[in-house]
């Protein structure tokens, strides 16, 4: 998949490298708002998981980002009836924030240090929902879109082809995600209040979500530091509930949005010669998984147009599955264990489903993940 591996000189082939009485797999999916870590059985049992915050090197550092993945993977551990860090035969670590080969190449570098597995492959996250999003059996072929925070896309060819963009940001093309939908709502409503731009109703509801009348109000507390940036994400929400209202200037943006979520599957798939046959199109992160209406419809209908043999579908099952997936085909596990893991997770997505219901109908206040709001989710 073209991803970092480090094979420790000496160690056993991956196939033979679990051994009773530990774990086959430490999966780690690390995103910019949360992380998910779960040791796996070579049976594909889930034997210890965690959750902590988001993954973000740039901004804290190798180390101290590392760090945290630690605590989380020995928490991991100690649920699955260890005590300190893990020693598994792989390690299968899909994280934000490594879209160059040289951030591979670190943080390859940095999590071999730990010792926490006999073989290690590090690749972005993206490729966490793509391998959760295709079959588990013969070659894996598909194309998976992600767009939480930001976006992003790689896609997966025959002989293990690859497909892949930077992501970095505006700065390498980019156009998406949570923070890009809330800047674009927030410059149309600055414009409609002052006269510079189309009247839209995001002018009144953006700074009445934070109990605010004015756009001027809402620049001065953004400004000034009384709101903090991350909570510019909570206006994706009120940006889709404005456009499914009606609004002309919302309905833009989100069709913007749907425009380079198919731009970036078209070209994966182009890249990999796979427009002329039938392969899975993987939509993934809390923008996607949210199934806004008109997001996905356009986002269906430009890829009919445009791809027609494209197959898209949106997954919402935690991106760890997909890591933990990585780690069982690397490690040579039987169908069963693949089939077992998925069964996990299709457990939990049902438990969460209850929660979320029990949420709607006041049974009780809270329902574990935020998903769908818009907000950061894996980008």
């Amino acid at each position: 998949m073209g991803l970092t591996q480090s094979e420790p000189a000496g160690s056993a082939p991956a196939s033979t490298a679990s051994t009773a009485g530990r774990p086959s797999v430490l999966a780690i999916d690390a995103g910019n708002s949360k992380t998910d870590v779960a040791l796996v059985g070579p049976d594909g049992t889930v034997l210890g998981t965690a959750r902590g915050g988001g993954f973000r090197p740039p901004v804290v550092g190798t180390e101290r980002a590392v760090g945290g993945l630690a605590r989380l993977v020995e928490e991991a551990a100690r649920r699955a009836g260890g005590s300190g860090p893990p020693r598994v035969g792989h390690v299968s670590a899909c994280l934000a924030n490594v879209d160059l080969p040289s951030e591979e190449e670190q943080l390859t570098e940095a999590l071999t240090g730990r010792g926490w597995g006999d073989t290690l492959t590090v690749a972005n996250d993206i490729f966490a929902l793509l391998r959760a999003g295709v079959a588990d059996d013969g070659e894996p072929t598909g194309v998976a879109v992600v767009c939480g925070a930001g976006i992003n896309c790689a896609g997966l060819g025959h002989g293990g082809r690859t497909a892949r963009f930077p992501a970095i940001g505006r700065l390498s093309g980019d156009w998406g995600g949570g923070g890009f939908l809330s800047e674009e709502a927030l410059w149309w409503a600055a414009r409609a209040e002052d006269g510079r731009g189309e009247p839209t109703e995001l002018a009144r509801a953006l700074p009445a979500h934070f109990g605010l009348t004015t756009m001027y109000e809402l620049i001065e507390a953004v400004h000034l530091g009384r709101l903090e940036p991350s909570h510019r994400y909570a206006l994706t929400p009120v940006l889709f509930a404005v456009a499914a209202g009606g609004d002309a200037v919302a309905r833009a943006i989100v069709d913007r949005q749907a425009e380079e979520v198919v731009t970036m599957a078209t070209v994966a798939l182009t890249r990999l010669g796979l427009l002329a046959e039938e392969t899975p199109v993987i939509l993934g992160g809390g923008v996607l998984a949210a199934r806004h209406p008109q997001l996905d419809d356009r986002v269906r209908e430009l890829l009919a147009g445009r791809a027609p043999k494209a197959a898209p579908r949106v997954v919402t099952a935690p991106p760890v599955l997909g890591a933990a997936l990585l780690g069982l085909d690397r490690t040579g596990a039987p169908p069963a264990a693949h089939a077992r893991l998925r069964g996990h997770y299709d457990e939990d997505a049902r438990a969460q489903g209850t929660r979320t219901q029990r949420v709607r109908t006041g049974v009780t206040e809270t329902d574990g993940d935020d998903m769908g709001t818009g907000g950061p989710s894996g980008a």
